[in-house]
């Protein structure tokens, strides 16, 4: 076996089907929903399964164009997000103090485990998605992994059942089966 070091950050984005209307409820697509379907097994499960959040986002109506903006700035997401990853490098301090992972992404194995400081009920969930979704190993790490920095963000000790059932909610969003 050969390791090669690397940190890739994936940003991809693709149409719900051909015509991209496979959702919208104003445009129907004439062909779903063997079009979206087809469209969507393009993409490899190996290659689905590295993609830790997969959101569907719909088409901006032009009443939302008009609304006021969010409460929430970028400053303070920004400094939310600063946080996260502070309370992140501590953590890791001292679970792993030699050289360990500084942050959630870099985490992996029973040091995972140990850092999600998950809830018996934020397990048995993830045990349940995991069974239900049919997820791969790779996946029910990456999840929990994901379900630890909702908790961070907000400002939560332990992985709780909601922070993930949100990171769960990330997984294969966009694909119709």
């Amino acid at each position: 076996h050969v390791r090669y070091p690397c940190r890739v950050q994936l940003v991809a984005a693709m149409n719900p089907c051909r015509c991209g209307y496979l959702a919208d409820p104003a445009r129907a697509c004439t062909r779903a929903p063997g079009c979206g379907l087809d469209y969507q097994s393009r993409i490899s499960g190996p290659l689905l399964d590295r993609i830790d959040l997969q959101l569907e986002t719909p088409a901006v109506s032009i009443k939302d164009l008009s609304a006021p903006l969010a409460r929430e700035g970028s400053a303070e997401i920004a400094a939310r997000v600063a946080q996260a990853r502070s309370s992140q490098a501590a953590r890791y301090r001292r679970l792993a103090p030699d050289s360990g992972p500084k942050i959630n992404a870099e985490a992996d194995g029973p040091l995972l485990d140990e850092a999600a400081e998950a809830t018996a009920e934020a397990l048995s969930l993830l045990v349940d998605v995991a069974e239900k979704l049919g997820m791969t190993a790779r996946g029910y790490r990456r999840t929990l992994r994901v379900a630890r920095t909702i908790a961070d963000l907000a400002g939560a000790q332990s992985v709780q059942r909601a922070h993930v059932a949100e990171a769960a909610s990330y997984r294969r969003a966009a694909l119709v089966r």
